[in-house]
This record gives C-alpha cells, sequence and structure tokens, in this order.
C-alpha cells in the first residue's frame, strides 16, 4: 500500500524556532498553537486564544526525569483556562503551551470535553508522558457523526504535535509479530525488529526501530555486570532503574525490562543493556537475518561492506 504523503504549514510568529508559531494541515479545520511560557501573554491575546479548544500544558517531570508532563484541558475561552492554571503552583513544572482550536470556530463545548477525555485516554495508552490531571473526565457522549469528526480530528492532531516537538500522543511501536522472522525474511522498511545478546554476561535483549525511534521491548534482559568501562548513559541507566522502567530478574546477575522504553539511539540503548559504552550500529543484529544495523543501513545506500 502507497504511504499518503501530507503537508504540514508551519508559521513562526516572530520569526525565531523557539518563539510562538502556529501549525496547520491543508483540508483541515483544525490550527494549533504553541508558545514557551515566557511568550504566553502575547501568545494569548491572539484571536485564536478566545475560542472554543484543548489545550496542553507540557514541560519535564520533575518527579521522573526520563518522561515529561503534560496537563490536558478543554475551555469556552482557551485563554481564560490557561491563565487560571499559569497561577497555579501546583503546575508550575509546565514550560510550553499548546493551544488546538478551530478555524471556523466549529467545535462547541460537547467537542472539546470529548476530545479532552480522548487526549488524556491516548497519553495514557502512549506512556511517553505522565498526566497531571488529578481528575480524568468522564466520556462525553455525542451523536455517531461528530464522534466520526472528532475522532478525524484527532488523527490530524496526532500527526501535527510531533512536528512541534510534543510526542505524547504517538503510540508506542511494537513488533510486527511475538515470533522472530526465520532466516532469509526480509525486514519491512519501515520497521526493523532488532536483538542484542551476549553469550558472556548471559542477556538477550529486542527492540523495534520504527520513525526514527529506538525502543527496547519490555521483557529485554540487561546486564548488572560491570567492568568499570566508560559509560556516557550511565545517568540514564540508573534513573531507569529509579523509575522502576528496568527491575532486577530472577537471576541475579540480570535486569529486566519492565516495559517498553524508547531511546535516542541505537547506542543509547545498547550502552544501557551492556552497562559500558557500546556502538549500536553493530551490537544490534536484525531478527532473522543476523545483519548488524549497519549493515543493513548502508544496504539501503547501496553501500558495499568491501567498500567501508
Amino acid at each position: 500500500m502507497t504511504v499518503q504523503g501530507r503537508s504540514v504549514r508551519l508559521y513562526l510568529v516572530e520569526g525565531s524556532p523557539t518563539g510562538i508559531l502556529t501549525a496547520e494541515i491543508m483540508n483541515w479545520t483544525g490550527h494549533v498553537l504553541v508558545a514557551p511560557r515566557s511568550r504566553l501573554g502575547d501568545a494569548l491575546q491572539r484571536d485564536e486564544a478566545s475560542r472554543t479548544g484543548v489545550y496542553f500544558l507540557v514541560g519535564d517531570d520533575p518527579d521522573q526525569p526520563t518522561k515529561s508532563r503534560v496537563y490536558i484541558g478543554e475551555g469556552d475561552s482557551v485563554v481564560d483556562r490557561i491563565k487560571s492554571h499559569a497561577k497555579d503552583a501546583s503546575k508550575d513544572f509546565w514550560t510550553r503551551a499548546c493551544l488546538v482550536t478551530s478555524k471556523d470556530m466549529n467545535l462547541t463545548k460537547a467537542h472539546v470535553r470529548y476530545l479532552e477525555n480522548r487526549f488524556i485516554a491516548l497519553t495514557k495508552q502512549a506512556d511517553r508522558a505522565n498526566v497531571a490531571n488529578g481528575n480524568e473526565p468522564s466520556p462525553k457522549a455525542l451523536p455517531e457523526s461528530d464522534i466520526a469528526d472528532m475522532e478525524f480530528f484527532i488523527s490530524q492532531v496526532q500527526v501535527v504535535l510531533p512536528v512541534v516537538g510534543f510526542d505524547f500522543l504517538r503510540p508506542r511501536a511494537k513488533p510486527v509479530s511475538s515470533v522472530l522472522p526465520s532466516v532469509g525474511v526480509t525486514q519491512p522498511a519501515a520497521q526493523l525488529e532488532l536483538v542484542l545478546l551476549s553469550s558472556k554476561h548471559g542477556y538477550q535483549a529486542r527492540a523495534v526501530e520504527a520513525d526514527g525511534e529506538f525502543t527496547v521491548l519490555a521483557g529485554s534482559l540487561a546486564t548488572t555486570k560491570s567492568d568499570f568501562a566508560v559509560n556516557s548513559y550511565g545517568i540514564l541507566r540508573q534513573q531507569l532503574i529509579k523509575d522502576g522502567r528496568i527491575v532486577a530478574s530472577s537471576d541475579p546477575n540480570l535486569l529486566e525490562f519492565a516495559e517498553d522504553v524508547a531511546f535516542p539511539s541505537a547506542s543509547a540503548a545498547a550502552a544501557v543493556i551492556a552497562n559500558r559504552n557500546a556502538n549500536g550500529r553493530t551490537a544490534w543484529r536484525l531478527a532473522g537475518s543476523g545483519q548488524t544495523l549497519k549493515e543493513w543501513q548502508d544496504a539501503q545506500l547501496g553501500i558495499s561492506q568491501t567498500a567501508s
């Protein structure tokens, strides 16, 4: 099936990539406004901020630095709701605000209450950020046709938010199959299933690389051993252990991933597992074929191994 491309239009209101910006998709009625907290005063003076919509207040989670924290809300006038949150000391964590409204102003209170509930559920499901909402709003009943319209609206928001730097609605990558493919099976270009193992230390880990993100899967094992080699990702490893995302296993020499964990690179994942610096491109191998990640990547560029 041919993948359909999509065009997202970004506008830097102040000419700065880190200032106020807007985002839209052609033929979509939605409008996204993003601003750092220090520029919020100017952002809230824009017309969009006085419309009915949903909003996200996003920042680092001080209790779990490996994740962000997000508060999700809705309002008839988004500006009024955000101003009230800005004075709330319990919400000092957020550093950026994202407002989602409609250009045709057809979003009603019932619509945004539905969206709020669904966005909270999707954020929890993706598990990339901790939800700061104390109470989860009850689902809002809508006519069948309105639900279809809102689900399409949600799908568009899920496309736009990662483009402007928010990934909390982005679904986690999962392997195509829980069974490793047999030798010789070609890996799909959209998703790679990889393994990293050590007969010396007795661990085996599984990961997927999809859409430019490297995710080690729950149940993967890591060593507790340390040969005192340099590990640039030692702090990250300790934080994952502290957060309970990597836990003790039945084998005292091994740790286990309690959940899927996304890493900034294959090397970061390999270093956390091996407890030492590692070249992820050569450490990880494609499930089934045995190619290293480097060999597979080079093959996509037509680079022969003899030439390298």
